[in-house]
């Protein structure tokens, strides 16, 4: 038997309840008796909407210029909510017309008592307090997590049916796109920072810096040295701050780094406090990338096209199969 969402609780948004925001009591206002659309034998609420954008809305704020774009943005979410709520209750739909389709009782009590152990401390007092904030019973939100947990499933489903892409497919993308794989001078960079302590005299860290030269010079790796003395992030790597480009670094630093060969160190650069020496592992000039470095790249883009594609086909045809009707304030 299909569940239904009553329109229990469309009268906070449509009244002028000092208690909420002007924006709050604007949230699903243009829709005509608390009813935002049908989806089957599904309705989906202004209340329903309030729960999705409420949490949101100080980030729609933010980004809005004016009252007038408020107004707009919030239209715009609300929008996106509803089509969303209703594709939903398409896919748990399509997940349930295969009578083999089953979540198994135990899946969704653990998926709960994960959620009050992560959300709520594993306190259950404080999660059916939640509960009664919202105005879902338990059994309500066990029906919305099992949704959730198809949902998901399925989407996952669309993603794998479309995560193998033909090599000539990549190669065609690669010579149809070159220009997005120019790139600049870069270098893989080792860093070694010294900070001065509190009151610490700045010759100790002078001397620091000579000692690592000397060391440097009689053949020791940068890495170990970088693991025992850089005062950095990326001191536990070695000092490996990957692959740079000019941008990325200080100009000071930057002369130096892209003055080197593979293989070489500076000497000390003193910035500040601070005295930082560099070496490079190895270095590109720019150019296009070849489609050995960048294969992997793209086929994750293509992979994830393809299932952005597949997955909207997908919601087209649940939506031109399925009874759905939307409401709004004549």
């Amino acid at each position: 038997m299909k569940s239904v969402i009553l329109p229990a609780a469309a009268a906070l948004l449509l009244a002028s309840a000092s208690s909420l925001s002007a924006e709050d009591r604007a949230i699903g206002a243009r829709f005509a008796n608390g009813i935002a659309a049908i989806v089957e034998d599904r309705i989906i609420t202004v209340e329903d909407i309030r729960r999705e954008i409420v949490p949101i809305l100080p980030q729609i704020e933010a980004q809005s210029r004016n009252r007038q774009e408020l107004m707009t943005n919030l239209q715009q979410v609300e929008d996106d909510i509803i089509q969303n709520l209703a594709d939903q209750i398409l896919i748990v739909k399509e997940f349930y017309s295969d009578e083999k389709r089953r979540i198994p009782r135990s899946f969704i009590e653990n998926e709960i008592a994960e959620r009050i152990i992560t959300q709520f401390d594993g306190d259950r007092s404080r999660f059916l307090a939640y509960l009664r904030s919202i105005g879902r019973s338990p059994r309500e939100y066990r029906r919305i997590v099992e949704e959730e947990i198809i949902v998901g499933y399925m989407r996952g489903q669309m993603r794998r049916s479309q995560s193998i892409v033909s090599p000539v497919r990549i190669e065609r993308f690669y010579e149809e796109n070159k220009e997005r794989f120019y790139q600049g001078d870069s270098v893989h960079l080792r860093l070694i920072r010294l900070a001065q302590l509190a009151d610490e005299d700045p010759s100790l860290l002078e001397q620091t810096a000579e000692t690592i030269l000397r060391r440097l010079n009689e053949g020791t790796p940068f890495a170990d040295l970088a693991r025992t003395h850089s005062q950095d992030t990326r001191r536990n790597r070695g000092g490996d701050w990957g692959w740079i480009n000019r941008d990325d670094l200080r100009a000071e630093l930057a002369e130096v780094a892209f003055s080197l060969e593979p293989g070489q160190f500076s000497e000390a650069i003193k910035l500040g406090q601070d005295i930082y020496l560099l070496y490079v592992e190895d270095r590109r000039h720019a150019g296009i990338q070849p489609l050995s470095e960048v294969r992997d790249q793209i086929e994750r883009f293509l992979v994830s096209q393809m299932a952005r594609e597949a997955h909207e086909r997908w919601l087209e045809r649940l939506r031109r199969n399925a009874y759905i009707r939307f409401f709004t304030q004549s």
